[in-house]
């Protein structure tokens, strides 16, 4: 797939059914380089065509940027066409394809706490703090991390889980990859962390509810 072809395309990946036309205007492009770029994604698999309407979902827009950033496009220049929820939507797939149940954007009450996503299996939870586009400094990665031990230890006080692990997810490739127990993680290798999450999980910072 041509590169530009691809991160221009982006802006015209909306959950639900699109017309070639409609792809066009939202891509600001010529409907024969709509149908172009369409027919590509079709080939990657992102979207499906059905009555001549294109249907893509939650998680194409993130999956689209990812394959444009591994083919070389700039993460700036991809990640403005996209928000935070292609972000949580991806994180919440990956961990439901690794049969966590998941749920995304819990709201926690007194003092209110938001987690971005929350999946659970077989009595340990793993909350994840998605952090969107910017590569963070120490001090914000220090500052997360802080807060979402805070979200953990709130949540593992009003649900049922034996366990409860926090983790920030992001989409750059950070420096480290523990800060004070809790894992760093490049949205990338979201779907091996989960793999391999039970054989590591001696490593993780973590709150018990024994």
């Amino acid at each position: 797939m041509n590169l530009q072809s691809l991160v221009r395309g982006i802006p015209g990946i909306i959950p639900g059914g699109i017309s070639i036309e409609d792809f066009s205007m939202a891509t600001q492009t010529s409907e024969a380089l709509a149908r172009s770029i369409l027919d590509n994604f079709l080939q990657n698999g992102i979207g499906t065509y059905q009555d001549k309407m294109i249907y893509f979902k939650e998680h194409d827009r993130l999956k689209t940027a990812l394959l444009a950033i591994s083919m070389g496009a700039a993460i700036d220049e991809v990640s403005r066409f996209l928000q935070w929820q292609d972000f949580e939507s991806l994180a919440a797939e990956i961990l439901e394809s690794r049969d966590f149940d998941t749920d995304k954007n819990v709201i926690l009450t007194n003092p209110r706490m938001q987690i971005d996503v929350v999946g659970i299996k077989s009595g340990t939870a793993i909350l994840i703090d998605c952090k969107h586009w910017n590569k963070m400094s120490q001090s914000s990665l220090e500052s997360a991390v802080v807060k979402q031990i805070e979200r953990t230890r709130k949540f593992l006080a009003k649900e049922k889980v034996h366990t409860a692990i926090p983790a920030i997810v992001t989409l750059y490739q950070q420096d480290m990859k523990f800060l004070e127990g809790v894992p760093i993680i490049p949205i990338h290798q979201l779907d091996s962390f989960c793999d391999e999450f039970y054989g590591n999980i001696d490593e993780f910072y973590s709150q018990s509810s024994v």
